[in-house]
């Protein structure tokens, strides 16, 4: 399926204002489908003077009249005409009979959609309305206000004022939604109404009266305890006065708002207010953190043992009489101070995911330090980018790239000056590493068979499901390729 920018783009009508103007309004089009008991369609304009569906919201109390997706499709004649008109004149349009959509009679509504930006309104696109007429039925006092607020936003897109660019984006986890609650405010923040569950949210905090005919700031203030810190922005959202989000404790109870203002030709005429009942989510949210905070103190206190490791590992080195010996040790030492870089990276955020660029440099720097010998100039250089990759693939693959550029630089290199390059190159399927080195190289088709090559090959074919393969470049030098599947990397959570 193409999202909202391919579709938008592929037009090539509109730019990247016009893009985020749409994706604000695509955010809120569950809202809109709610209030209206209606599908909500968005269409942008062709090169061919047609129009193509870029979203679609279907309704959660009532019947969808699209069953199947319409995002993609071009619009149905018997709706172009009403689109074109409202998308040229720039007012609502209103079907002056009922449409027949597949047997079932419908309105439609086509209502312009228009950026406003520096004193100056453009039409991006035409929002519409399909109500089903099929399942008529006399309208509660709630579907009544519920069609009112849909109305009045309506009016709102066709003027520029809605969607409110300063409200902010991506939502906490529970938003609230128009059937979990709504409080409807005029001018003054006094409830002119609020539907059952809005008042149920409140009764849980303590309120026990009807909210109708009270303002909503009193009634917050009533409920809130002494001495309790609240947020700076609660007094603009219950008095209807700014398009945010906050949350409200009591009683051991959080009840998550958000304001949408209601302006007509831009003077504020009121506000709804969306109540959500998040207590067990936000006790969840707290649990995570928690958690987090734990599992990144346990990598803290492993980055310190290791390191604790590996001093003991090079303190033993220095003290170690056979050259045998000492050379086990400072490999050894080095291996538990390249894994000890992930756990300290892990240590340092709040997911289990690491920038392994900043990884890798950090463990090439110690790799370069401590394993080249007196006789021995080696550079070494990273091109390319690894991206990000989980926990459980960065501590192999850090260990296996140790001991190739170890290897590389202390027989590769042995008694010389030559570089090092480690080279990324990362595709949607696969990340593939080559660690290339100028020294003697190696005698082709003969690889080494010590305890570094052992851990390599382990650490690649059995860790990552990836394979590896050594060659001799043309001239000298040796180059070390390992390709690593992502399909296992992005099942892992990168």
């Amino acid at each position: 399926m193409s999202t909202l920018s391919d579709l938008v783009y592929s037009q090539g009508l509109s730019d990247d204002a016009d893009v985020e103007w749409l994706h604000r309004l695509a955010g809120d089009g569950q809202l809109l489908a709610d209030l209206a008991f209606a599908d909500i369609v968005i269409w942008v304009p062709t090169s061919d003077d047609s129009f193509v569906a870029v979203a679609h919201a279907r309704p959660s109390g009532a019947a969808t009249l699209f069953y199947r997706d319409i995002v993609g499709d071009r619009v149905r004649p018997q709706w172009r005409t009403q689109v074109r008109d409202a998308y040229r004149g720039g007012e609502i349009v209103d079907s002056a009979s009922p449409d027949w959509f597949e047997e079932t009679p419908t309105r439609v509504r086509a209502v312009p959609i228009v950026r406003s930006a520096d004193g100056e309104s453009t039409a991006v696109g035409v929002l519409t309305r399909h109500t089903n007429l099929g399942e008529a039925r006399t309208p509660s006092r709630q579907q009544i206000t519920f069609n009112d607020c849909a109305d009045e936003l309506f009016g709102m897109i066709s003027s520029g004022d809605f969607p409110d660019l300063s409200a902010p984006t991506a939502p906490r986890r529970g938003a609230p939604r128009a059937s979990d609650g709504l409080v409807r405010l005029d001018v003054d923040g006094i409830v002119t109404f609020a539907s059952p569950n809005a008042l149920s949210a409140f009764n849980r905090l303590g309120f026990e009266d009807e909210l109708e005919g009270e303002p909503l700031v009193e009634v917050t203030t009533r409920i809130l305890p002494e001495k309790h810190q609240f947020d700076e922005s609660l007094p603009l959202v219950v008095t209807g006065r700014a398009p945010w989000r906050t949350d409200v404790e009591a009683r051991g109870v959080t009840i998550s708002l958000r304001t949408i203002p209601l302006r007509d030709r831009g003077s504020r005429i009121g506000a709804i207010v969306l109540c959500r009942d998040v207590t067990e989510i936000r006790h969840q949210e707290q649990e995570l953190i928690t958690k987090d905070a734990t599992i990144r103190e346990i990598h803290h206190r492993v980055k310190n043992n290791l390191q604790t490791v590996a001093s003991l590992l090079r303190i033993q080195a220095r003290r170690s009489h056979t050259d045998e010996a000492r050379d086990a040790l400072t490999h050894a030492m080095r291996r538990v101070a390249a894994i000890a870089v992930v756990h300290d990276t892990l240590s340092e955020g709040l997911t289990q995911v690491v920038d392994f660029d900043d990884v890798f440099d950090r463990v090439l720097k110690l790799v370069a330090e401590v394993a080249a010998s007196p006789s021995t100039r080696a550079r070494t250089r990273r091109s390319g980018r690894f991206g990000t990759l989980p926990s459980e693939y960065a501590t192999p693959l850090a260990l296996a790239l140790t001991e190739l550029v170890t290897n590389a630089v202390e027989h590769g290199l042995a008694g010389r000056e030559g570089e090092v390059e480690i080279i990324a190159e990362r595709t949607d399927e696969q990340l593939e590493v080559r660690v290339r080195d100028t020294g003697a190289g190696l005698p082709e088709g003969q690889v080494g068979r010590g305890l570094g090559t052992q851990i390599v090959r382990t650490l690649i074919q059995g860790e990552l499901s990836g394979s590896i393969d050594w060659h001799t470049l043309v001239g000298s030098g040796t180059e070390v390729t390992i390709e690593i599947p992502l399909r296992y990397i992005r099942g892992a959570g990168a």
